[in-house]
């Protein structure tokens, strides 16, 4: 008992003594850039920007690089760095270890050094599972909106207009999204003097979908060689709206396994019970 009670107490010293640290020597914030952080970064700024520049020496550069890939496909390269998302996992293994051990039972010092373990390891993971989920949502919205692009794209390269006034009508009419956010970034970078098969072909590097790769090759491929478009725009159009369907069938199918273990470990014991309560009851009666 008496050590359990002094490990709290390193604990609880040690996290005073960082927030001192971070209260007397606060590290200068970088300068806001166009993409803002999300909301969550933003109310947390000052602690988030604080334990990064303290964690700057524990990120490696093939770790940084991941994380920097990870955000440019999430979309946040100009609103986060990698230092960000390192100093985000330090608060939040930090304010895991202080959860569990508010919540751990007194079971000796091997009980609490289990439950700490547990606290800061799932603490400095949850920022990275975040990051990836917020890239799949991002992939599943582009995925969404790329047949409509298609279509829009078709239909103005078929009525006479080139692929730079077609991918113009596909950001003006296009539903809005991430999809159209990175075509307006490829429109700007053709201003501002970047040859237009480069500009597709940087915007299928940052996204890291075959689809878009697909179908950004074909584009500068037929802006290169003088081909025909429409025709091979359209295949490419009734090959995703099939592929969209086949996803949907998909989660359709997955659906019913999903609702399995939600199935046994709510409604099934609800519903024994509530059959089960008028047979115990017959049985006591009996005098069983």
């Amino acid at each position: 008992m008496g050590m359990t009670a002094l490990l709290i107490g390193v604990a609880v010293a040690a996290l005073a003594a960082l927030a001192c640290l971070l209260v007397i020597d606060p590290p200068a914030l970088p300068d806001r850039t166009a993409e803002a952080p999300p909301r969550a970064f933003r109310l947390a700024w000052p602690l988030v920007s604080a334990a990064a520049h303290y964690g700057r020496p524990w990120l490696s550069w093939q770790r940084r690089r991941r994380i920097e890939s990870q955000l440019v496909q999430a979309g946040l390269r100009h609103g986060l760095a990698p230092i960000h998302i390192m100093g985000v996992q330090m608060l939040c293994a930090a304010g895991g270890l202080a959860a569990a051990l508010l919540a751990a039972p007194w079971g000796g010092v091997a009980g609490l050094a289990a439950w700490s373990a547990a606290g800061v390891a799932a603490g400095g993971v949850y920022p990275r599972l975040w990051l990836r989920d917020r890239v799949r949502r991002r992939r599943r919205d582009i995925l969404r909106a790329l047949p409509f692009v298609l279509d829009m794209t078709t239909l103005c390269v078929e009525a006479g207009l080139h692929v730079g006034a077609a991918l113009q009508q596909a950001v003006l009419k296009g539903p809005p999204g991430p999809l159209r956010d990175e075509l307006r970034r490829v429109l700007g970078d053709v201003r501002t003097g970047v040859p237009r098969a480069r500009a597709l072909k940087d915007m299928a590097d940052r996204l890291e979908i075959p689809e878009i790769r697909a179908w950004t090759s074909t584009l500068a491929q037929a802006d290169a060689l003088g081909m025909n478009l429409a025709p091979i725009l359209r295949a490419q159009s009734d090959q995703r709206r099939a592929e969209r369907f086949l996803r949907a069938e998909r989660l359709a199918l997955e659906a019913p396994v999903k609702m399995l273990l939600p199935l046994i470990a709510c409604i099934f014991p609800c519903s024994f019970v509530v059959i089960g309560f008028p047979i115990a009851v017959k049985l006591m009666d009996m005098g069983w």
